[in-house]
């Protein structure tokens, strides 16, 4: 039978000691890239495959981080777990995933699924249902890191990724306004989640700063979906002062708003639609969609990089950073001037 391989014979490969090997592996931060780059390369070499709980017993760590998303069906998330999967693997560790389907129920659950295998933090984006966060604090409880990304909850005390949210309601309100329709629509969640509150808010701030009026019966709150996108339109077009366009709370609930509106022969741009998140079937769909991009990519490296700087504090919370990143507009042809 072949022996297994073992740390000492990438050690003896390459000439250095067995704890630099060890640290190379585990992400220590002392360790050069070169260094750590070389003893990689000579673990696949030589199909080197650690006793994870052999490891995990001596230091405490499985290096297994929990991510809990709402729904992996969003090209959003699913860029954002991406990137933080990129951002951790040199470091040596691996990524469980948990979806909500927007439940909260299936949130805590979660938690409890992942801190009972024994992960070593959680990034997560709450669910539209998530009032009570209750259930986040036995991580803190448990001293290991806990960041929120995108939707997050001002009751915990955590590290953050966010948008700029208020600033993205405003630039896609300006950018209607701009285009030079006036009378603006907002369909979107009736749930009180924080970044939706705050688009929003920006877009009745542009209302007021462009002196055009804000008309209560064309803000639509329910659901953010297609189903929720067609129904919102449709009711729209049934108001007395008939909105010129809309804001959709995110892509999907945009579609549903551009299949209506095909359907009334009201296609945009001859009214308005721009959703929010730059989803992939956001640029080939007829008309393309004009949205708010909100850098996926970015927000999964920034989270990675806060839980390796968290990881490495004997308090994870003893400084609690706030990373914003400030909105793009991508705009298509579902916003054009019209004719």
């Amino acid at each position: 039978m072949k022996k297994k391989t073992t740390i000492y014979d990438i050690a003896k490969a390459l000439n250095i000691t067995v704890s630099t090997v060890s640290r190379a592996l585990s992400g220590f931060p002392a360790i050069s890239e070169a260094t750590r780059n070389a003893v990689i390369a000579t673990a696949k070499r030589l199909n080197y495959s650690p006793n994870r709980l052999a490891s995990a017993l001596k230091s405490g760590k499985t290096h297994i981080i929990g991510v809990i998303v709402p729904s992996v069906q969003a090209h959003f998330f699913a860029s954002v777990i991406h990137s933080i999967e990129e951002g951790l693997k040199g470091r040596g560790y691996r990524v469980i995933l948990y979806q909500s389907n927007e439940s909260v129920e299936n949130e805590i659950n979660g938690v409890k699924t992942l801190l009972e295998a024994q992960v070593d933090g959680i990034i997560a984006s709450m669910s539209l249902e998530t009032e009570d966060v209750s259930h986040f604090a036995e991580i803190i409880t448990q001293n290991k890191p806990l960041i929120l990304f995108d939707r997050v909850h001002d009751d915990l005390k955590v590290p953050t990724v966010t948008l700029n949210d208020f600033r993205a309601g405003y630039l896609a309100t300006q950018h209607l306004i701009d285009r030079g329709y006036k009378t603006i629509a907002f369909v979107t969640t009736g749930h009180r989640v924080k970044i939706f509150n705050d688009r929003l808010n920006g877009y009745k701030a542009a209302l007021k700063d462009n002196q055009l009026p804000l008309i209560e019966e064309n803000i639509i709150l329910g659901g953010l979906s297609i189903k929720d996108g067609r129904f919102g339109a449709g009711k729209l077009m049934r108001c007395h002062q008939k909105p010129d366009a809309i804001i959709a709370g995110d892509d999907f609930t945009a579609l549903g708003v551009i299949k209506k509106l095909n359907e009334i022969d009201e296609t945009p741009p001859k009214i308005g639609v721009i959703g929010f998140a730059n989803e992939a079937f956001s640029a080939y769909i007829t008309p393309t969609l004009s949205t708010i991009d909100q850098h996926a990519n970015q927000m999964g490296s920034e989270c990675a990089q806060l839980f390796l700087k968290m990881s490495q504090q004997e308090n994870p919370y003893q400084q609690i950073d706030h990373i914003v990143l400030e909105p793009a507009l991508i705009e298509r042809q579902s916003t054009e001037i019209r004719n």
